[in-house]
């Protein structure tokens, strides 16, 4: 069985290939042959573009991708004549994908770097298939609420970032009134909760302030994000948690967040402010998005892997790597995320990737750190589900990929077409895997996905046309 990370912590250099992911890696470059084109690299094989997987060749110059040849014919003609400094030669059983977009990630750099950190989070990401990461504001310290504490991170991310890296500022009744600077400066919007976040500097916000900061952020044309749990029915069913998943799940009820969307979408209607509700864990959720949708209200939502996947019903008494807020609920509520997802109603898949020590995952379920680790395997968790219930890949990319990478005006990838970025990963999507917590790249060896069997095996990955690697030019701000 092979192992979920095909790349190894120090495995990113310009030189590794694996021999399972292409059949050939060859320089054509100075060969002295007339070519009417000259590329720094050229793929040929199966490749997801338009939609569909079919053989092409792929042109990549300068870090981006100049030509895509879908004709088999003039493909291989072109591919034969033209000259590149790398050649490769996909295997049979591999696809071409466009980098995975994650647009929610927790990375706790600076402050909580014990957590995760950027270096461990980004090499994880990568061995993923995912080549953008976005930043939460928190469980860093200080959160990104200012655009002291966004340079602060962004020093300390500078050396570190093995991806692409963007992040999220964040907002609470501290800056209210003093957004604009912090957009300007390149977040790709601002996150609040409206119940309790967990740590004791970022604070949630009621209705009225909400409604507010929707007027603030409408006033620059930003985005606003939303942890959405009705503080008021958490209080009112915050009874006894035991060590039974269900007794958790029973203190965050899907109503508590389907009625806080609804709330949501009430102010989102009064202020024409671009919303974006984060997690959606619950089925009774989606009909409210769907509802908020048909008014044309501007409202998006994601979902998660773990949502996706996992039933808690399921769930070991007692386990702790499955905590999370909101918690993962029932396979009937499963079942309407997945619906959700095949009428458009949800818009994308993110990790919610939210990593801690052992120590703090560690003690009765109602104390215990709530997040689940999943950065490096979610991609592959939610491509195995999906094609359990007839979806494919396409429909996997288009959530994890291009959708997130639109939902965050990264236009320049998530597709593999001319003019985008060569943000590329060969994936063996029908050879699978045993997830093994202990091999995986986070600094934390904790996850819910430990001892799953999962389909799709990242091979090579590029950035910007080349092999992953720590570089001051991969962070990025909203264009």
């Amino acid at each position: 069985m092979n192992s979920p990370q095909d790349i190894s912590l120090h495995g990113f250099s310009s030189h590794r290939v694996s021999s399972q992911s292409v059949s050939s890696f060859s320089s054509a470059a100075g060969s002295g042959s007339a070519s009417p084109e000259s590329y720094d690299l050229i793929i040929r094989g199966r490749v997801l573009a338009q939609g569909s997987i079919a053989p092409r060749v792929v042109a990549v110059s300068d870090g981006i991708i100049a030509k895509v040849w879908d004709d088999p014919q003039e493909a291989t003609a072109v591919a034969a004549a033209a000259s590149a400094a790398q050649t490769i030669d996909l295997a049979d059983e591999a696809v071409l994908i466009p980098g995975i977009v994650d647009t929610h990630v927790h990375i706790n750099e600076p402050g909580r770097t014990e957590w995760e950190g950027f270096d461990y989070a980004t090499r994880a990401a990568a061995a993923g298939g995912v080549t953008t990461v976005i930043d939460m504001p928190l469980n860093s310290n200080p959160p990104t609420m200012t655009v002291e504490a966004l340079n602060i991170k962004l020093d300390a991310a500078r050396n570190k970032a093995y991806t692409e890296l963007g992040f999220w500022g964040g907002v609470d009744s501290s800056n209210i009134g003093h957004l604009k600077p912090l957009w300007d400066a390149g977040v790709f919007g601002f996150k609040c909760f409206l119940s309790p976040s967990g740590v004791d500097e970022y604070g949630s916000l009621r209705y009225d302030q909400v409604r507010t900061v929707m007027e603030e952020i409408k006033s620059f044309g930003g985005t606003l994000i939303i942890h959405s749990e009705d503080p008021d029915e958490l209080t009112a069913h915050a009874g006894h948690i035991d060590q039974t998943y269900r007794s958790f799940v029973d203190s965050r009820p899907g109503s508590s967040e389907a009625d806080a969307v609804a709330q949501i979408a009430k102010l989102v209607a009064e202020t024409g402010c671009r919303t974006h509700i984060l997690h959606v864990s619950s089925g009774q959720t989606v009909g409210v998005i769907a509802d908020a949708k048909k008014s044309g209200l501007p409202l998006s939502a994601e979902t998660c892997p773990h949502y996706l996947t996992l039933d808690c019903n399921h769930i070991p008494d007692g386990d702790t790597a499955f905590k999370c807020c909101p918690p993962i609920r029932d396979k009937h509520e499963q079942d309407q995320l997945w619906q959700g997802l095949a009428d458009g109603v949800l818009d994308i898949v993110v990790t919610d990737h939210s990593p801690t020590t052992a120590q703090m995952k560690s003690g009765p379920l109602a104390t215990a750190w709530g997040g689940v680790s999943s950065l490096q395997v979610g991609f592959r968790a939610v491509l195995t589900e999906a094609k359990r219930r007839g979806f494919a890949l396409p429909d996997v990319v288009r959530w994890m990929s291009a959708g997130s990478a639109q939902f965050v005006g990264l236009n320049d990838r998530g597709e593999i077409a001319p003019g985008k970025r060569a943000d590329l990963v060969v994936l063996r999507p029908d050879e699978s895997f045993t997830v093994h917590a202990s091999e995986l790249l986070s600094r934390n060896p904790i996850s819910a996905f430990d001892g799953a069997t999962l389909d799709g095996i990242v091979g090579r990955v590029l950035i910007g046309g080349v092999e992953p690697a720590a570089r001051p030019s991969n962070l990025i701000t909203r264009p």
